[in-house]
Protein backbone atom coordinates (compact mmCIF):
# COMPACT_ATOMS: atom_id res chain seq x y z
CA UNK A 1 0.00 0.00 0.00
CA UNK A 2 1.34 3.37 -0.97
CA UNK A 3 1.35 6.27 1.48
CA UNK A 4 -1.32 8.90 1.10
CA UNK A 5 0.28 11.96 -0.57
CA UNK A 6 -1.30 14.37 1.93
CA UNK A 7 0.04 12.36 4.88
CA UNK A 8 3.46 12.14 3.25
CA UNK A 9 3.62 15.91 2.77
CA UNK A 10 2.54 16.49 6.36
CA UNK A 11 5.26 14.14 7.62
CA UNK A 12 7.88 15.90 5.51
CA UNK A 13 6.79 19.27 6.86
CA UNK A 14 7.06 18.04 10.45
CA UNK A 15 10.49 16.54 9.82
CA UNK A 16 11.77 19.75 8.25
CA UNK A 17 10.26 21.84 11.04
CA UNK A 18 11.97 19.69 13.66
CA UNK A 19 15.32 20.06 11.90
CA UNK A 20 15.00 23.83 11.53
CA UNK A 21 13.70 24.37 15.07
CA UNK A 22 16.70 22.39 16.33
CA UNK A 23 19.11 24.45 14.19
CA UNK A 24 17.69 27.93 14.71
CA UNK A 25 15.10 27.71 17.49
CA UNK A 26 11.35 28.00 17.17
CA UNK A 27 11.27 31.77 17.37
CA UNK A 28 13.82 32.28 14.60
CA UNK A 29 12.31 29.78 12.17
CA UNK A 30 9.64 30.98 9.76
CA UNK A 31 7.11 29.04 7.72
CA UNK A 32 8.80 30.44 4.64
CA UNK A 33 12.10 28.78 5.65
CA UNK A 34 10.34 25.46 6.15
CA UNK A 35 8.72 25.80 2.74
CA UNK A 36 12.02 26.68 1.07
CA UNK A 37 13.70 23.60 2.49
CA UNK A 38 10.94 21.42 1.05
CA UNK A 39 10.40 23.47 -2.12
CA UNK A 40 6.84 24.15 -1.00
CA UNK A 41 4.99 27.44 -0.88
CA UNK A 42 3.99 29.00 2.41
CA UNK A 43 0.39 28.38 1.35
CA UNK A 44 1.14 24.66 1.09
CA UNK A 45 2.48 24.67 4.67
CA UNK A 46 -0.58 26.56 5.90
CA UNK A 47 -2.86 24.01 4.24
CA UNK A 48 -1.59 21.39 6.69
CA UNK A 49 -0.75 23.66 9.63
CA UNK A 50 -2.81 26.89 9.80
CA UNK A 51 -0.29 28.49 12.19
CA UNK A 52 3.28 27.83 13.27
CA UNK A 53 2.23 26.86 16.79
CA UNK A 54 0.27 23.97 15.23
CA UNK A 55 3.60 22.53 14.12
CA UNK A 56 4.82 22.67 17.69
CA UNK A 57 1.66 20.94 18.93
CA UNK A 58 2.02 18.20 16.32
CA UNK A 59 5.64 17.60 17.34
CA UNK A 60 4.58 17.27 20.98
CA UNK A 61 1.76 14.84 20.16
CA UNK A 62 3.76 11.56 20.05
CA UNK A 63 5.35 12.39 23.41
CA UNK A 64 1.93 13.10 24.91
CA UNK A 65 0.42 9.91 23.53
CA UNK A 66 3.21 7.78 25.02
CA UNK A 67 2.96 9.49 28.44
CA UNK A 68 -0.82 9.09 28.53
CA UNK A 69 -0.49 5.38 27.71
CA UNK A 70 2.10 4.99 30.47
CA UNK A 71 -0.18 6.61 33.06
CA UNK A 72 -3.16 4.52 31.94
CA UNK A 73 -1.09 1.40 32.61
CA UNK A 74 0.18 2.59 35.99
CA UNK A 75 -3.21 3.57 37.39
CA UNK A 76 -4.33 -0.07 37.39
CA UNK A 77 -1.41 -1.17 39.57
CA UNK A 78 -0.82 -1.19 43.35
CA UNK A 79 0.56 2.06 44.77
CA UNK A 80 4.25 1.18 45.03
CA UNK A 81 4.34 -0.63 41.70
CA UNK A 82 2.51 2.25 40.02
CA UNK A 83 5.00 4.78 41.42
CA UNK A 84 7.98 3.02 39.88
CA UNK A 85 6.17 2.15 36.66
CA UNK A 86 5.62 5.88 36.18
CA UNK A 87 9.18 6.86 37.10
CA UNK A 88 10.97 4.25 34.99
CA UNK A 89 8.52 4.63 32.14
CA UNK A 90 8.81 8.43 32.25
CA UNK A 91 12.58 8.19 31.77
CA UNK A 92 12.17 5.73 28.91
CA UNK A 93 9.56 7.88 27.13
CA UNK A 94 11.71 11.00 27.49
CA UNK A 95 14.73 9.17 26.10
CA UNK A 96 12.66 7.82 23.20
CA UNK A 97 11.71 11.41 22.32
CA UNK A 98 15.08 12.86 23.21
CA UNK A 99 15.66 14.99 20.12
CA UNK A 100 12.27 16.74 19.94
CA UNK A 101 12.23 17.09 23.72
CA UNK A 102 15.54 18.94 23.69
CA UNK A 103 14.41 21.16 20.85
CA UNK A 104 11.04 21.90 22.43
CA UNK A 105 12.22 22.33 26.01
CA UNK A 106 12.35 26.11 25.92
CA UNK A 107 9.46 26.51 23.46
CA UNK A 108 6.86 24.33 25.12
CA UNK A 109 5.17 27.36 26.71
CA UNK A 110 4.46 28.60 23.19
CA UNK A 111 1.97 25.78 22.70
CA UNK A 112 -1.38 27.61 22.90
CA UNK A 113 -3.56 27.20 25.96
CA UNK A 114 -5.80 24.86 24.04
CA UNK A 115 -6.11 21.10 23.99
CA UNK A 116 -2.36 20.43 23.92
CA UNK A 117 -1.67 22.72 26.86
CA UNK A 118 -4.44 21.16 28.96
CA UNK A 119 -3.27 17.67 28.11
CA UNK A 120 0.27 18.56 29.22
CA UNK A 121 -1.05 19.87 32.52
CA UNK A 122 -3.24 16.80 33.01
CA UNK A 123 -0.35 14.44 32.29
CA UNK A 124 1.85 16.23 34.83
CA UNK A 125 -0.87 16.20 37.50
CA UNK A 126 -1.68 12.53 36.94
CA UNK A 127 2.01 11.61 37.18
CA UNK A 128 2.40 13.59 40.42
CA UNK A 129 -0.66 11.89 41.93
CA UNK A 130 0.56 8.39 41.09
CA UNK A 131 4.06 9.05 42.41
CA UNK A 132 2.91 10.76 45.59
CA UNK A 133 0.32 8.07 46.34
CA UNK A 134 -3.15 8.34 47.88
CA UNK A 135 -3.69 10.73 50.81
CA UNK A 136 -0.27 12.29 50.20
CA UNK A 137 0.63 15.40 52.16
CA UNK A 138 2.36 18.52 50.94
CA UNK A 139 5.88 17.15 51.34
CA UNK A 140 5.10 13.95 49.45
CA UNK A 141 3.58 15.95 46.62
CA UNK A 142 6.61 18.24 46.49
CA UNK A 143 8.89 15.20 46.30
CA UNK A 144 6.73 13.72 43.54
CA UNK A 145 7.08 16.92 41.52
CA UNK A 146 10.85 16.89 42.06
CA UNK A 147 10.96 13.24 40.98
CA UNK A 148 9.28 14.02 37.65
CA UNK A 149 11.82 16.79 37.05
CA UNK A 150 14.63 14.36 37.92
CA UNK A 151 13.27 12.01 35.26
CA UNK A 152 13.11 14.74 32.61
CA UNK A 153 15.51 17.67 32.90
CA UNK A 154 18.87 15.82 32.67
CA UNK A 155 17.91 14.60 29.19
CA UNK A 156 17.93 18.20 27.98
CA UNK A 157 21.12 19.31 29.70
CA UNK A 158 23.35 16.25 29.23
CA UNK A 159 23.02 15.85 25.49
CA UNK A 160 26.39 14.13 25.07
CA UNK A 161 25.68 11.33 27.57
CA UNK A 162 24.45 8.03 26.15
CA UNK A 163 20.89 6.83 26.80
CA UNK A 164 22.10 3.88 28.88
CA UNK A 165 24.37 5.91 31.16
CA UNK A 166 21.91 8.75 31.58
CA UNK A 167 19.03 6.38 32.34
CA UNK A 168 21.03 4.69 35.10
CA UNK A 169 22.09 8.02 36.61
CA UNK A 170 18.58 9.46 36.52
CA UNK A 171 16.92 6.44 38.13
CA UNK A 172 19.63 6.29 40.78
CA UNK A 173 18.98 9.94 41.60
CA UNK A 174 15.22 9.54 41.87
CA UNK A 175 15.63 6.48 44.11
CA UNK A 176 17.82 8.54 46.42
CA UNK A 177 15.13 11.20 46.50
CA UNK A 178 12.17 8.94 47.24
CA UNK A 179 13.47 5.85 49.03
CA UNK A 180 12.83 5.83 52.81
CA UNK A 181 15.91 5.58 55.02
CA UNK A 182 16.29 3.72 58.29
CA UNK A 183 14.70 6.51 60.30
CA UNK A 184 11.49 6.13 58.28
CA UNK A 185 10.84 2.52 59.16
CA UNK A 186 7.15 2.88 58.40
CA UNK A 187 7.81 3.61 54.73
CA UNK A 188 5.91 2.26 51.72
CA UNK A 189 5.39 -1.49 51.41
CA UNK A 190 8.42 -3.34 50.14
CA UNK A 191 10.86 -0.57 51.03
CA UNK A 192 14.12 -1.95 52.40
CA UNK A 193 15.87 -0.60 55.47
CA UNK A 194 19.21 1.11 55.95
CA UNK A 195 21.22 -1.25 53.77
CA UNK A 196 19.42 -0.36 50.56
CA UNK A 197 15.80 0.48 50.02
CA UNK A 198 13.62 -1.05 47.37
CA UNK A 199 13.23 0.60 44.01
CA UNK A 200 11.33 -0.67 41.00
CA UNK A 201 10.18 -4.28 41.40
CA UNK A 202 11.99 -4.40 44.74
CA UNK A 203 15.42 -3.64 43.35
CA UNK A 204 17.78 -2.30 46.00
CA UNK A 205 18.68 1.37 45.88
CA UNK A 206 21.83 3.08 47.17
CA UNK A 207 22.60 2.82 50.86
CA UNK A 208 21.52 5.78 52.92
CA UNK A 209 19.32 7.19 50.16
CA UNK A 210 17.20 10.21 51.02
CA UNK A 211 13.58 9.55 51.99
CA UNK A 212 10.47 11.68 52.40
CA UNK A 213 11.50 12.87 55.83
CA UNK A 214 14.80 14.11 54.46
CA UNK A 215 16.99 11.50 56.14
CA UNK A 216 20.39 10.31 55.01
CA UNK A 217 21.63 11.00 51.48
CA UNK A 218 24.78 9.90 49.65
CA UNK A 219 27.44 8.47 51.98
CA UNK A 220 24.94 8.66 54.86
CA UNK A 221 25.04 12.45 55.15
CA UNK A 222 21.71 13.93 56.23
CA UNK A 223 20.07 16.79 54.36
CA UNK A 224 20.50 18.93 57.46
CA UNK A 225 24.24 18.16 57.49
CA UNK A 226 24.53 19.05 53.82
CA UNK A 227 22.71 22.32 54.40
CA UNK A 228 25.18 23.27 57.10
CA UNK A 229 28.10 23.04 54.72
CA UNK A 230 28.99 26.65 53.90
CA UNK A 231 28.87 28.03 50.38
CA UNK A 232 28.32 26.45 46.99
CA UNK A 233 30.79 24.82 44.61
CA UNK A 234 33.30 27.34 43.30
CA UNK A 235 34.00 25.48 40.09
CA UNK A 236 32.12 23.55 37.44
CA UNK A 237 32.98 20.26 35.80
CA UNK A 238 33.57 20.10 32.05
CA UNK A 239 30.02 18.92 31.26
CA UNK A 240 28.53 21.60 33.53
CA UNK A 241 30.61 24.29 31.82
CA UNK A 242 29.39 23.11 28.42
CA UNK A 243 25.80 23.07 29.70
CA UNK A 244 26.13 26.60 31.11
CA UNK A 245 27.56 27.91 27.86
CA UNK A 246 24.83 26.27 25.77
CA UNK A 247 22.10 27.72 28.00
CA UNK A 248 23.69 31.17 27.85
CA UNK A 249 24.22 31.05 24.09
CA UNK A 250 20.60 30.01 23.51
CA UNK A 251 19.46 33.19 25.24
CA UNK A 252 16.71 31.31 27.08
CA UNK A 253 18.17 31.47 30.61
CA UNK A 254 19.45 34.34 32.69
CA UNK A 255 22.71 33.93 34.60
CA UNK A 256 20.63 33.60 37.78
CA UNK A 257 18.64 30.76 36.23
CA UNK A 258 21.80 28.99 35.04
CA UNK A 259 23.33 29.32 38.52
CA UNK A 260 20.20 27.91 40.13
CA UNK A 261 20.08 24.98 37.70
CA UNK A 262 23.73 24.04 38.32
CA UNK A 263 23.73 24.83 42.05
CA UNK A 264 26.51 27.40 41.94
CA UNK A 265 26.85 31.15 42.47
CA UNK A 266 26.34 33.80 39.79
CA UNK A 267 30.05 34.64 40.08
CA UNK A 268 30.99 31.05 39.27
CA UNK A 269 28.77 31.08 36.19
CA UNK A 270 30.21 34.40 35.00
CA UNK A 271 33.75 33.11 35.50
CA UNK A 272 33.14 30.11 33.29
CA UNK A 273 31.26 32.10 30.66
CA UNK A 274 34.22 34.46 30.21
CA UNK A 275 36.40 33.47 27.24
CA UNK A 276 39.57 31.74 28.33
Amino acid sequence: MTADPADDTRTRILRAALDLFAEHGYQRTSLRQIGERLRLTKAAILYHFPAKEHLLSALVEPLLVDLEALLDTARTQPVEQARWTVLEGWVDVMLAHRRPLGMLFHDIALVGRGDTYHRLMEVAMRANDLIAGPDAGRRERVLATQAVAACSDPIVFFVDVSDEVLRADMLDGVRRLLTPAAADAAGPPGAAGPAGAAGPAGAAGPAGAAGPAGAAGPAGASIADRRRRPGRPRALGREQVETARRMHAAGTHSVDAIAATLGVSRATVYRHLDPE
